[in-house]
């Protein structure tokens, strides 16, 4: 156990500049889905609150979806994602995608928390607490990890295709990979479980007592 932990900060310590170009990436896609909430006109956020209100309303006539439902779909959902990027990751080409698709993840969390905060203030502040925070506090980290991850073993093919050693080995970088995705996937059913189980349920009972005030 020790001597995992161990490699593991190893290997963080090894690849900190790009577990931070990671992070930084992501952070700016969260600024810009906040500026992209504070550019919108009046029009635009009427718009888009209209659809967001229709969904409350329904969450509060008791219309929402079971939480297996959400279980399952959150589950496909991240697995796809993951799926995607270890694909990337595979071909040095991809890695511009890579960094496209964490600044997007941001973006999304940036536009969501910010949108809901600006139209429905400290209500809003709450619920996206509670009803976005609990998944994303694990998903998130397991994001930047799998795109970290992609980088780098991109990275290690480039420098394998430029080596002047012809006999690189690459099945054991590709295995740790292999197993590393798989643990992230693994993780993302932890999310999912969040997602389904607290902060659906989070959701519903605080959109019924705003209904309800």
């Amino acid at each position: 156990m020790y001597n995992k932990r161990t490699l593991a900060v190893n290997h963080v310590k090894e690849h900190a500049t790009i577990y931070i170009f990671m992070i930084i990436l992501f952070l700016t896609g969260i600024i810009f889905g906040a500026i992209i909430v504070n550019s919108m006109n009046w029009a635009q956020k009427e718009d888009l609150f209209f659809y967001l209100e229709r969904f409350f309303g329904e969450i509060a006539d008791k219309k929402q979806i079971e939480n297996t439902e959400i279980l399952k779909s959150s589950f496909f959902y991240h697995a796809k994602y993951l799926f995607l990027l270890f694909i990337l990751g595979l071909s040095v080409i991809g890695l511009p995608i890579v960094w496209v698709l964490l600044f997007l993840k941001g973006l999304v969390v940036g536009f969501s928390v910010g949108f809901i905060v600006n139209q429905i203030g400290m209500k809003g502040l709450l619920l996206a607490s509670l009803s976005i925070a609990p998944q994303n506090i694990i998903i998130i980290p397991i994001y930047i990890i799998a795109g970290s991850l992609s980088m780098i073993f991109s990275l290690t093919l480039l420098g394998k295709l430029f080596s002047r050693k012809v006999s690189q080995p690459v099945l054991q970088p590709f295995g740790k990979y292999v197993m590393f995705f798989t643990l992230l996937l693994a993780a993302s059913v932890v999310a999912s479980v969040l997602e389904a189980y607290v902060a659906n349920e989070a959701m519903e009972r605080i959109i019924k007592s705003f209904y309800n005030q």
